[in-house]
């Protein structure tokens, strides 16, 4: 198969991985996470129960959790498609396999492990009742194959022409990795901050509760496992632990921005790349977007679709990055889609 239907494939896949975490956020946030309360089905259904008959045989299979058909859709919604992408990245595994590419063997191969992984983080989820730990790696879990699969894609893609000096190179790849690993702690940070139901533990901007440093429990709020309960969903913490976890959210949302700001107003000075400083205003306004999402979520209390969305740009910030990375780390060679001669 050529590289150009492989790189397709790559791309699609990138795209449908965008919509699963999309579909996982809408599923966690509409409160969803266990409108099936089995695995993999859905009250003993491989599809949404609809007719009266089969509501009944569910209701009767589950009785301590009356079936509601507007909690099980998202959540067989986001298994389906699931699914699909887990097909999609053990066919770039054997392609990779059948065409023995070194490189491209290596990075699916880790993409099939780590999404069977993922599909049992998804059991999990619902096996443990949405256990804090395990909703949060389930969540990362989906967007690091994201990641992985945008990597992959320009991989394929792209070969990066890169005219600039290697001591610049060499400071874009350092505060690059380092922005990387604290958009990454940020958005696990916001995870367990979802995971916790802990969102709308503080109304208040800037400043959380004025009596947060005395009143804020942060051993309790992140503890991650020991806890003991038989069911987590709405959370098990009290409201200090909650407020712990918010005021550290948002002390990671503010180091975050300024580590992004650094690294941004490298990339967008760097005269000799216009892709560099592309991703730097690409960058830029995901930034700024996703600093406006989280505000309003505060502000407005946490409307549905902005949580959503604040999901999905947290999602594109670390692709970004990881797409940032792969260019600058790929051997660097003439190519004519990224010079734009061809």
């Amino acid at each position: 198969m050529n590289n150009k239907v492989v790189r397709n494939i790559a791309i699609f896949a990138t795209a449908f991985a965008m919509v699963v975490v999309v579909l996982g956020a809408f599923t966690r946030l509409s409160d969803a996470g266990l409108g099936c309360p089995d695995w993999p089905g859905c009250y003993g259904f491989m599809h949404i129960p609809k007719t009266e008959e089969h509501i009944a045989i569910a209701n009767q299979a589950f009785p301590e959790r009356p079936y509601e058909f507007e909690k099980a859709w998202p959540e067989m919604v986001h298994r389906y498609f699931a699914g699909v992408l887990g097909l999609l990245v053990l066919g770039l595994a054997i392609i990779a396999w059948r065409n023995k590419e070194k490189l491209a063997i290596k990075h699916s191969t880790f993409l099939l492990i780590l999404i069977i992984f993922q599909a049992a983080l998804g059991m999990w989820t619902v096996t443990m009742k949405l256990h804090p730990s395990i909703v949060m790696l389930h969540l990362m879990g989906g967007i690091t194959t994201f990641s992985l699969l945008a990597s992959l894609a320009i991989r394929y893609h792209f070969q990066f022409s890169n005219p600039v000096a290697a001591a610049t190179i060499f400071k874009i790849k350092k505060l690059a990795w380092f922005a990387l690993a604290v958009i990454v702690l940020q958005v696990a940070l916001g995870g367990w901050t979802s995971a916790n139901y802990a969102a709308m533990a503080c109304i208040e901007l800037p400043i959380c509760q004025g009596n947060w440093l005395s009143e804020g429990e942060f051993i309790k709020g992140f503890q991650m496992w020991g806890f003991g309960a038989e069911d987590y969903e709405f959370g098990i913490h009290d409201q200090n632990a909650r407020v712990a976890i918010h005021v550290t959210h948002r002390i990671g949302a503010i180091v975050a921005t300024i580590v992004m700001a650094y690294l941004i107003f490298t990339l967008v000075r760097v005269k000799e790349s216009r892709l560099l400083n592309q991703f730097g205003w690409l960058l830029a306004i995901l930034l700024t977007v996703q600093v406006l999402l989280g505000v309003n979520n505060i502000v407005s209390h946490l409307p549905l679709a902005n949580a959503v969305a604040h999901n999905g740009v947290g999602a594109l910030l670390v692709v970004a990055m990881v797409c940032l990375l792969t260019l600058t780390l790929m051997p660097r060679k003439v190519s004519s889609e990224v010079n734009g001669n061809g």
